[in-house]
């Protein structure tokens, strides 16, 4: 009886585990669901001492990666009439190096999207607005949010794996 009732709980253990494609294929939202759980569980991966890195004179660090998609996060936003926190600065990017401060911001602005996007209504979405210069609707802006996301992982990726750093979901992936 005790074994049965150890590899059952083992069983609900190992279901409850996050699935490394949960959101895949399911629209904008589980796709945002994929990539911020991504973006997160990346970020808790990377060690402090590896938050100031960066690959070459001139590029980004890792804090400054993870910050600019946070500041992305709010400034793409901003474009759909969401308003800017008020204690974000000028600056944060470069200055916002300790990695606590850097996964809070990058958690806040992942959930600011995720719950501004719930809101917004068919017609919200195709409401037009400007970025640039240019005509886009409020359904574009949040493409390029998840885009702009997707491509700063991408980045990330390397910079993990050329420290070492092995991806979480790399780790779980069968074999």
């Amino acid at each position: 009886m005790k074994k049965l009732l150890l590899g059952l709980a083992l069983s609900v253990v190992l279901h409850a585990q996050v699935d490394p494609l949960e959101g895949v294929w399911q629209g904008y939202d589980g796709e945002w669901v994929h990539v911020s759980r991504q973006l997160v569980a990346l970020a808790e991966a990377i060690p402090q001492d590896k938050y100031t890195w960066r690959p070459g004179p001139g590029v980004r660090s890792t804090s400054e990666v993870l910050m600019h998609i946070a500041i992305a996060n709010f400034g793409l936003l901003a474009r759909t009439g969401q308003p800017f926190p008020p204690d974000l600065k000028e600056g944060m990017d470069t200055t916002v190096t300790d990695k606590a401060q850097v996964i809070a911001w990058l958690k806040r602005s992942l959930e600011a999207v995720k719950t501004a996007h719930a809101k917004e209504t068919a017609a919200d979405l195709q409401r037009k607005v400007t970025v640039a210069h240019r005509s886009a609707t409020v359904d574009g802006m949040y493409l390029r949010i998840i885009v702009h996301a997707n491509e700063h992982m991408g980045q990330l990726v390397a910079y993990a794996r050329m420290n070492g750093i092995v991806p979480p979901w790399s780790e779980q992936a069968p074999k």
